[in-house]
């Protein structure tokens, strides 16, 4: 397949509100509600064909800038205008392809970097909807014209990724999200899982992602409170331990892996922690060397540029998180340098309370195809499915994508048996989705 060039015609914005069903804290926010962004894009073939598609993504607040004295509505307006800011030069860029657009408008910093990327997701999705190929068909045979990048040949390397048909769930413990059914002081009530024993109990999950917050010994009786529930599942469990920026240096971290290493009541939940994530503040994260901690650390918030894997590679940080927030051709290509590097180099696939439809769909089909064999999914714990959403749009979504989603509870949301997503029906033609949100229940961006 050739990569054909093109024009963006036109960059739409939309959004609809999210809240939450119970609230997530990480780092220094703690989530209730949170706008999410939709992108449609119209692009123009060489040869005359055109096509739309689309992407989204939550204007979530605290994350790509935590200085804590920009209000959570500061840091919307920051998103909003990064995507302004892409659509412009998007606009003006003439004709290429789906590559020579990323490369041309890629920027520094998770800020600035949220706009192209979720341009890029779109675009991305015209381009095979024009082609009637999937995101799958399009990167493998590089319909995206991806070129060698720093002497990895990237058409090769592209050819030889294979989706998986199924991927593991790996669930987000909060820094406030209660532990047994006895820490439950405020129900919901709405017969989902609120507390951890409940999500083992109805997901059957083996994969878990653990927040601390920085207080070390908080952080040892929070973990040993969830020891205490993990421990009773029949067989191995594995976890991320998600540092958040809570630690000012490295010795904060490797203070916390001793004591966790030394506490008894954490030897099984120690056996089982896959690497430890971005446990540093951005500020000084890639300042000093990692020293004394022997699981992997990886880079998260500082991935904030195509230089920044190769920087803290050099420090000894030994992977890299993928977030369609950050970009699509980012993961690949910081995939391609984990190939290139060795297998001591590893990639997770982490969310950002990701929601059904375009969102989760698109993001689960890029770590499937990157080779990742499970991927941190929290929206469907803190959000009550698609019960906010038309309800049409709800059974169009169920009906294209039938092995990812059900009807529970009144609303369709992800289906989760054994701790594992169901994800075949995500190799349709276009990126990801055989299904598209209804945009008249949406508002235009301001």
């Amino acid at each position: 397949m050739g990569a054909p060039r093109f024009r963006i015609l036109s960059l739409e914005f939309l959004e609809r509100d999210v809240r939450l069903r119970m609230p997530f804290r990480f780092g220094i926010v703690t989530l209730t509600e949170s706008p999410q962004a939709f992108v449609r894009a119209r692009i123009r073939l060489s040869n005359g064909v055109e096509a739309e598609g689309a992407a989204a993504e939550l204007l979530a607040p605290k994350w790509f800038d935590k200085d804590p004295a920009l209000s959570n509505q500061d840091n919307v307006e920051q998103l909003r205008a990064s995507l302004r800011s892409a659509r412009d030069d998007y606009l003006a860029g003439g004709e290429d392809t789906a590559w020579g657009h990323f490369l041309a408008h890629r920027r520094s910093g998770l800020v600035a970097s949220y706009g192209p990327a979720e341009v890029d997701r779109a675009v991305l999705d015209a381009l095979c909807r024009a082609l009637g190929v999937s995101f799958y068909e399009a990167v493998r045979r590089n319909a995206v014209g991806a070129t060698d990048f720093e002497g990895m040949a990237m058409p090769e390397f592209l050819a030889g990724l294979a989706p998986a048909a199924r991927i593991a769930a790996r669930h987000t413990v909060g820094l406030v999200d209660p532990i047994a059914r006895a820490d439950l002081a405020s129900p919901v009530g709405d017969g989902l899982p609120e507390t951890l024993q409940d999500v083992v109990a109805a997901y059957g999950q083996r994969y878990f992602k653990l927040k601390v917050a920085g207080d070390l010994e908080a952080d040892l009786e929070r973990l040993a409170a969830i020891a205490s529930v993990l421990d009773r599942i029949d067989g191995p469990y594995w976890s991320s331990l998600d540092g958040n920026e809570q630690y000012e240096d490295m010795d904060g971290v490797v203070e916390l892996w001793r004591r966790m290493k030394a506490d008894p009541r954490l030897a099984r939940m120690v056996d089982g922690i896959l690497f430890i994530e971005q446990p540093v503040k951005r500020q000084h994260a890639l300042a000093k060397p990692v020293r004394g901690i022997d699981k992997p650390v990886i880079i998260d918030e500082s991935d904030d540029s195509l230089e920044a894997f190769p920087r803290a590679r050099a420090l000894g940080y030994a992977g890299v998180s993928s977030k369609t927030c950050k970009g699509l051709y980012k993961s690949l290509v910081n995939r391609a340098r984990c190939a290139l590097w060795g297998p001591q180099y590893l990639m997770s696939g982490e969310d950002l309370t990701i929601q059904p439809g375009l969102a989760l769909q698109q993001d689960l089909a890029l770590v499937s195809l990157l080779g990742l064999t499970h991927v941190e999914r929290n929206g469907h714990h803190y959000v009550n499915g698609m019960s906010g959403l038309p309800r049409g749009e709800q059974e169009a979504f169920l009906a294209a994508h039938p092995d990812l989603y059900e009807e529970s509870h009144g609303a369709v949301r992800v289906r989760l048996r054994d701790g594992m997503l169901d994800i075949a029906s995500l190799g349709c033609p276009g990126y990801a989705s055989a299904a598209m949100p209804h945009w008249s229940s949406m508002r235009r961006m301001a």
